[in-house]
């Protein structure tokens, strides 16, 4: 049987990291998880609670395509609470997971052989997804000094019909005030092209808020996801919000590719938007743990680093300890039980110097990683 061009994307770094990780446990050893993005607390009590009494009444069949309008409508209102914006449901779109909603809107907004910018480093699978569905993925380099966050002279020059950006970030957790994400927007729109907004990680914020694209403009495409500050990963449930006009399209879509999302996790879902004091508990010990990453890690050496406006990453520059970030990361895996991801999954040209650092997990796991990664790099002279 052949395979396709299309289908030849390259493996996600960090889930090789996972099953190296698991591999060790499974030979008896304690790893702490610092590679994995997840979050370390399950989905809300009441929203597990609300699922189980779901289940015994419900036959939990099909939705529609578009979501339950129920959390539809609840999404919409998130906006209005979060950020003053008022949003119509009808522009809401639950997807399977915020990966379904990168599927279904680069499918309805581009075309094959179409050109999507994108701020280097970055979450990977974006580029991996465009190249699957024949699009192509235009890295642009990101400044240090710029938070390695795009701003609009790094455009300059570049061709591109859709760009995509996302803030918080990963791997770096920084963010875009207004203004900056404003200037964006404009430089996006003068150029003709999309504006898509990865927004997965709003609500895991430190000393200010995010912002939406929303607030700024209603012609711009908002990715989310339940799997972060909703602490719902495994269960698959995110949403898109559109333009009007490209709502009818995105339907169309979702019921060929995928039918409906879970309509378990749908359920979920919805009951979780009004967990707000267990969220918030989980919030405060990220806070923690990004209070103790910034003060552990330059004391092992990983003093260059971006600090995190948001999500719960740390970004390192590690280019004067290493020129081979995948080879550093299993030797720390090896001697010190600490699980990293390379660079190279967010940045393929300068990720080889670079590693990112996940404080998602327990506040002990985290102090516990920051002592042996000091023992380790102690010994390593």
């Amino acid at each position: 049987m052949r395979n396709s061009s299309r289908g030849a994307v390259d493996p996600f770094i960090v889930m090789d990291v996972m099953e190296a990780a698991r591999a060790a446990e499974e030979a008896g050893r304690h790893i702490i998880h610092m590679e994995v993005g997840q979050p370390s607390s399950p989905a809300p009590a009441h929203a597990r609670a609300v699922l189980a009494e779901t289940m015994t009444s419900d036959p939990l069949g099909y939705t529609v395509a578009l979501g339950l309008p129920a959390l539809r409508q609840r999404i919409a209102r998130l906006y209005g609470e979060w950020y003053n914006v008022d949003l119509d449901p009808a522009r809401v779109v639950v997807t399977p997971g915020s990966s379904g909603g990168f599927i279904l809107a680069f499918t309805a907004m581009f075309d094959a052989g179409d050109r999507v910018a994108l701020g280097m480093p970055g979450y990977p699978s974006y580029r991996q997804i465009l190249k699957a569905l024949d699009l192509v993925p235009v890295e642009v380099p990101a400044k240090p000094e710029n938070g390695y966050q795009l701003v609009p002279g790094d455009l300059m020059g570049v061709d591109y019909q859709g760009l995509m950006m996302a803030s918080p970030a990963n791997p770096t957790g920084t963010m875009l005030d207004r203004a900056e994400l404003g200037a964006m927007i404009e430089t996006c729109q003068a150029q003709g092209a999309a504006f898509l907004s990865d927004e997965i990680y709003h609500g895991i914020e430190y000393d200010k808020r995010a912002v939406t694209a929303l607030e700024l403009s209603d012609d711009v495409c908002v990715i989310n996801s339940f799997s972060k500050y909703f602490s719902m990963t495994g269960w698959r449930v995110g949403w898109l919000v559109l333009p009007e006009r490209s709502v009818r399209q995105v339907e169309r879509l979702a019921q060929n590719l995928f039918i409906c999302p879970s309509h378990a996790a749908q359920v979920a879902a919805l009951a979780a938007m009004d967990c707000g004091e267990e969220l918030q508990e989980n919030l405060a010990v990220y806070a923690r743990n990004r209070e103790l990453m910034l003060e552990g890690l330059p004391k092992a050496g990983f003093d260059r680093i971006a600090p995190p406006d948001g999500a719960f990453y740390v970004y390192a520059d590690v280019s004067h300890l290493t020129e081979d970030s995948r080879a550093f990361a299993a030797e720390i895996l090896d001697k010190a039980g600490v699980a990293v991801t390379p660079g190279l999954d967010f940045d393929p040209e300068r990720g080889h110097g670079t590693l990112r650092f996940s404080y998602a997990r327990s506040t002990a796991d985290i102090e516990e990683g920051l002592s042996r990664l000091q023992d380790f790099m102690k010994t390593r002279g």
